[in-house]
């Protein structure tokens, strides 16, 4: 365990957070910031401030799935809330040791994380009060298929979703239904879409699907989420609501293991 007490000790976290990077999460441990020259600034930190007054101030009690957690900045403040209990999931090894020791620094050493990916959340086995899911879907080249495994496994109250956005912000009422011939609805800046990217974006070839403002907010109807807050222009606090029966649902059953 690095001292926190000597400089030595500030000059060996200096050296592990160097040795541990890159990385995304600019974190704050014992006043060493990890990424300082995040190209999005003080990120995640600058996000959270625009919409962390929409989060419930007291979790005491309450069980957190982070998804996607990366470096783990949304886990350790769900602590910081007094959650009981949080379960931290990504998909990237890396991330994963810097979560772990970022915990760990900051004396939050019974966060669990684990190696899996949001396509096999049914392998937890259990539904969180409180699941975020946060700067994700974008990476996903099936994203309404992992929205519907959030609904149908894991999230038992809760949902902060967040993903990028581009195109129309203004979002229109849509009807049920439209006849064969009508077509002009597809034209509006404010209907449901996703843009496509076939390459890469931002230099990133994980990103798959864009969505406008409104195919942001219909997907997650879509997915059986209520919308209760709207804080920030990419962010959605929402509740898991119900859905007919005879909704088409994109869900399959959990594949055998468990995370690790």
């Amino acid at each position: 365990m690095i001292s926190p007490h000597t400089a030595n000790g500030t000059e060996e976290l200096e050296r592990k957070i160097r040795e541990l990077g890159p990385w995304f999460h600019n974190l704050k441990l014992r006043g060493v910031s990890t990424a300082p020259e995040h190209f999005l600034g003080d990120y995640p930190a600058i996000k959270w401030q625009s919409f962390a007054h929409a989060i419930p101030e007291d979790l005491t009690g309450k069980t957190v799935l982070d998804v996607g957690c990366n470096a783990g900045f949304y886990s350790m403040e769900m602590k910081r809330r007094g959650a009981s209990r949080v379960v931290g999931i990504d998909s990237e090894d890396l991330y994963l040791t810097q979560a772990r020791f970022a915990a760990e620094i900051e004396g939050y050493t019974d966060i669990e994380f684990h190696n899996m990916s949001v396509y096999d959340v049914a392998r937890l086995g259990e539904k969180f009060d409180f699941v975020i899911f946060m700067g994700v879907l974008y990476h996903l080249r099936h994203p309404l298929l992992a929205l519907d495994l959030l609904y149908e496994h894991v999230v038992g109250d809760l949902l902060l979703f967040q993903s990028m956005q581009r195109g129309a912000t203004e979002v229109e009422e849509v009807d049920a239904d439209y006849h064969f011939w009508q077509q002009d609805h597809f034209q509006r800046a404010g209907y449901p879409q996703m843009y496509f990217i076939e390459h890469r974006y931002c230099g990133d070839p994980t990103n798959w699907w864009v969505p406008n403002a409104a195919g942001a907010e219909a997907m997650l109807r879509s997915a059986g989420f209520d919308i209760l807050e709207h804080p920030e222009q990419e962010v959605y606090l929402c509740r898991r609501g119900s859905i007919a029966d005879n909704e088409p649902r994109a869900v399959y059953p959990a594949r055998g293991g468990s995370g690790s």
